[in-house]
């Protein structure tokens, strides 16, 4: 039973870390934290599902689809929500994400209704092998590994060796001085929505392959995703991918002993990082001298 919990709290801690990711990449480059990012990805998963239901198209093709959509997303939200914003502060940020993240759901329900619905990929979860005696390992969470190595080694090509990646990064250590330097920040900043939104949407249909698909479906998802960022680091991409993995695992071990405690692990994450360490497990610390 333990080798299964580890497998299983380790799959859906890498859901919970590619989502996390989408909230890291963000608040590295604007500092600021979308709680839009759940209902963003909730959007872009109905649109692959209306994609498949409605026009039949294979899987890998409307996965490119909606994953175009999703970066168009991300970029028109900060284009049109954050953008206008004069002289904002954190919390008014915080409180346009919400207005979107309400935004998005009601769309959602208008257009699709709120009943559940299937959602299907080809890593199905009933598709399971047993590559160790006692341990069961389903093509999910295979996928989910897979895809969580492969997004974090592009990241990480991405943020180290292309000159997009390293004006991002400028843009997060100093605004001032990346536009002194020639760096396009308000580009920088919809780039990383964009991006950002890219990488909510495919740990969301993970999620809603998992179980169903409606407009509250990510609500818990993202919560505990946040969790994760907060356990890793808000400011270390490889620190909340780990920090999935350990939430998961916490919580999967939570499940079993005490399912009752199961609903509310992220949450008492989230309370003891902050009072014991603030930056998180992975993230330096940073004090700011007046």
């Amino acid at each position: 039973m333990i080798g299964q919990l580890i497998v299983e709290g380790l799959a859906i801690g890498a859901c919970y870390g590619l989502m996390a990711i989408g909230v890291v990449i963000i608040y590295k480059t604007s500092e600021v934290v979308n709680f839009a990012q759940g209902e963003m990805a909730m959007f872009s998963t109905f649109i692959a599902y209306h994609i498949l239901s409605y026009y039949h198209y294979p899987f890998w093709l409307a996965l490119i689809i909606t994953m175009v959509f999703a970066i168009l997303l991300g970029m028109f939200i900060e284009f049109a929500f954050l953008r206008p914003a004069k002289e904002p502060t954190a919390l008014g940020l915080i409180v346009i994400t919400l207005g979107a993240e309400m935004l998005l759901m009601g769309l959602a329900g208008w257009k699709w209704g709120a009943e559940q619905k299937y959602f299907e990929i080809p890593m199905s979860f009933n598709v399971t092998h047993e590559p160790i005696k006692g341990v069961i390992i389903s093509d999910w969470a295979i996928g989910v590994f897979v895809i969580a190595a492969i997004l974090m080694t592009l990241l990480y090509l991405f943020f180290k060796y292309t000159r997009v990646g390293v004006a991002m990064k400028a843009t997060q250590q100093n605004k001032n001085a990346a536009k002194i330097m020639g760096v396009r920040v308000e580009r920088m900043f919809s780039l990383a929505w964009g991006l950002s939104s890219l990488m909510g949407a495919i740990a969301a249909m993970f999620f809603a392959s998992r179980a169903t698909l409606d407009p509250n479906f990510m609500m818990e998802p993202f919560l505990r995703a946040f969790a994760a960022a907060v356990l890793g680091g808000l400011m270390s991409i490889p620190g909340v991918l780990i920090g999935g993995g350990l939430l998961g695992l916490i919580e999967n071990f939570f499940g079993y002993v005490w399912p009752e405690w199961k609903p509310i692990v992220a949450f008492l994450v989230i309370v003891l990082v902050l009072c014991v360490r603030p930056s998180g497990l992975f993230a330096k610390h940073y004090i700011k001298k007046v």
